[in-house]
């Protein structure tokens, strides 16, 4: 039985990852639009055609099976990165579009309430109120019953805040893609995990 080199082990182990991030680039096209979603299912598909290199040519040329798949790998790689900006981007601009339809929404309000605050200052001031009080009862007393203070009204209780969500923890993460890995390992502020494994970005995620 041949003895399997590092040379020839690297490049199963290039094979495999190029294979997993081929997945991981389809699993992600599903949930883009269809323009995007039509260019990193090709580079995706490129990727997977090269993990696909046979037992002969990684045992002769290994180091050439191995150089492709991790080329294939960076191609997803970046394709990745872009389609992920790209949504951070219109994410971004949707939120402050968002907070600038409000702003418009909160000065239109003000500028109503105003008008509202100064059509009441401009009413003539009300008639006073003629006092008629019943037979057996004097003046003092129905005066006073007038003007005693209303019974408070029943206080309401506050709604509590929400509790917040407790942290991913490993089992969560689990569940997670490579590339969706990467993109909370960003937004995290976490960097160079490029290369990193699934369970390297777990256990840097966990940490």
């Amino acid at each position: 039985m041949a003895k399997t080199t590092k040379a020839t082990k690297a490049a199963e182990a290039a094979l495999d990852a190029a294979a997993a991030a081929a997945k991981d680039a389809k699993r992600l096209s599903k949930t883009l639009p269809k323009k995007d979603a039509k260019k990193l299912r090709s580079v995706a598909d490129d990727a997977k055609d090269a993990a696909r290199a046979s037992k002969k040519k990684i045992t002769r040329h290994p180091k050439k099976v191995q150089k492709k798949a991790a080329a294939a790998i960076a191609r997803v790689d970046k394709a990745v990165d872009k389609v992920e900006a790209k949504l951070a981007a219109a994410k971004k601009a949707a939120v402050k579009k968002q907070s600038r339809a409000a702003g418009k929404s909160g000065a239109k309000k003000g500028a109503t309430k105003n008008g509202k605050a100064a059509g009441a200052n401009s009413t003539p001031p009300a008639r006073p109120t003629v006092l008629v009080v019943p037979s057996g009862v004097s003046n003092e007393e129905a005066e006073t019953s007038i003007h005693a203070p209303a019974p408070p009204a029943a206080s309401r209780d506050s709604a509590r805040a929400p509790v917040p969500a407790p942290a991913g923890t490993a089992e969560d993460l689990s569940t997670l893609t490579v590339v969706q890995l990467r993109a909370r390992a960003r937004a995290a502020g976490h960097a160079g995990f490029s290369r990193y494994t699934k369970a390297q970005l777990m256990a840097l995620l966990s940490s």
